[in-house]
């Protein structure tokens, strides 16, 4: 017998409110509030990679050192969280070994995030791989702080009777510590989850629950937004979003608390 409702959350945009920079790695400009899945998605040969380290120890460094030999020296794992094509992470360490990216280009976007936003639930870092042209064209640094109405939003689902998931391209770490804040269960926390993980994500839930909503704010969730009995599509992060991922939700909010009542009216229905 199935269950009643599934919501499967996105984490960053969605459930918080990001401020994220770049660096330019061929002009060393410092690009900030960017979507990092949209440089991804502007070339067909890109990927998004997670870098698991301790930034904090990461800044203690020597600054020169190239982020290849880091990760060899401290045992640093990488994930890719979004790609514009199927990447494997031989392809990514293969483009690293050949950059001059290093700790001070990481330290650079990171002391701006932490400048910036002093309160951040997490702090994250990363780069964009070009397999194509075999470079890092961006190093990447994001922190993150809950939207004051996600606790609340969450609580109302639960109380609805829906179960939680959350479905992210976020690494675990960040993401565990959000699960416990809202209550929900570590076991419906899908952490380094692509695109098309996020789309699996769903159709698996299909499999169990009646209706499976996905709610998302950015090119990486396209593919569950779709898939999903109902799609929702919140702009609340603010950021500029191409036609096509409007065009792929059922729904569109702009504060995360109207899902309670967009899964009311359904359950209702």
């Amino acid at each position: 017998m199935k269950n009643q409702v599934a919501v499967v959350f996105d984490s960053a945009g969605t459930l918080l409110h990001m401020y994220r920079v770049a660096k330019d790695g061929s002009t060393g400009m410092i690009l900030e509030n960017v979507q990092s899945t949209l440089l991804v998605a502007r070339k067909p040969h890109r990927a998004l990679v997670v870098i698991n380290a301790n930034l904090e120890e990461v800044s203690y460094c020597d600054p020169q050192l190239t982020l290849h030999n880091l990760i060899e020296e401290y045992d640093i794992k990488l994930d890719v969280s979004c790609a514009s094509r199927p990447f494997g992470l031989d392809e990514v360490y293969g483009i690293i070994r050949t950059s001059n990216v290093c700790v001070s280009d990481l330290n650079d976007v990171v002391s701006i995030v932490r400048g910036h936003c002093p309160d951040t639930f997490y702090l994250a870092a990363g780069i964009i791989v070009d397999a194509e042209e075999n470079v890092v064209p961006y190093v990447l640094s994001t922190g993150g702080r809950m939207y004051s109405d996600t606790p609340v939003t969450i609580k109302l689902l639960q109380d609805m009777g829906a179960d939680i998931f959350i479905a992210s391209g976020d690494g675990y770490e960040n993401l565990e510590k959000l699960a416990l804040s809202v209550d929900i269960p570590i076991s419906y926390v899908h952490g380094v989850a692509n695109t098309r993980d996020k789309e699996r994500i769903v159709r698996e839930l299909q499999e169990t629950y009646d209706l499976v909503v996905m709610v998302g704010d950015g090119m990486n969730d396209i593919l569950a937004l779709k898939a999903a009995d109902v799609g929702i599509l919140t702009v609340q992060q603010g950021d500029e979003r191409p036609q096509v991922l409007w065009e792929a939700a059922d729904v569109i909010v702009n504060n995360i608390l109207e899902v309670t009542a967009v899964i009311e009216n359904l359950s209702n229905s």
